[in-house]
């Protein structure tokens, strides 16, 4: 029998298909939605988790953006009634920087802002305490400690609590550093 040369392959092969060309689209969808959602993701972690544990952590009271209208009123009241802020400065305050072997020093000068009936009366009366808490807090801070990012703000917030614990109530709002020199 002649063979059959109209069919050049043998019948028990299969017939070769072009593979699919799928991907495109499907295939980087995970990737895309993941470049998406990392970001708000980040965010909504640090709004809602970390920052309110710093603040915490700090003492730090809710900021403004976070006081709600009824909150905001009351707050408004009590301003109103302690609308009488007063301003003490406390001049040259010299301490060692921790870890330098008394080589290195810090120089700052304050300005407390705080409301209260007797305030200016309540910081002269314990002067000499706020002067030694107030370099205490100072005295340990090392150099590194000083050059971070937001060092001041932190020194701040210890001042406050501190000045705060001492006067006894609430009544100091705010520290401004007038002069902070490291030499």
């Amino acid at each position: 029998m002649p063979e059959d040369r109209t069919n050049p392959e043998p019948a028990d092969k299969a017939v070769a298909t072009p593979a699919p060309t799928g991907g495109g689209f499907k295939a980087w969808l995970p990737l895309i939605i993941s470049i998406l959602l990392m970001p708000a993701i980040a965010f909504g972690v640090t709004q809602f988790v970390l920052l309110p544990q710093l603040q915490k952590g700090l003492g730090i009271k809710a900021s403004a953006g976070d006081v709600s209208a009824e909150d905001g009123k009351a707050k408004a009241k009590k301003d109103g009634a302690d609308a009488k802020r007063e301003s003490v400065v406390m001049n040259k305050l010299l301490v060692n920087v921790a870890g330098t072997q008394g080589a290195r020093y810090l120089l700052c000068s304050l300005s407390v802002v705080g409301s209260g009936t007797n305030f200016k009366a309540a910081m002269e009366e314990h002067n000499a305490q706020l002067i030694d808490m107030a370099s205490n807090t100072l005295n340990v801070k090392t150099l590194a400690d000083l050059e971070k990012p937001g060092a001041r703000n932190l020194i701040r917030t210890e001042l406050i609590n501190g000045f705060n614990n001492i006067l006894g109530d609430d009544v100091v709002k705010e520290i401004y550093f007038t002069e902070f020199a490291i030499q």
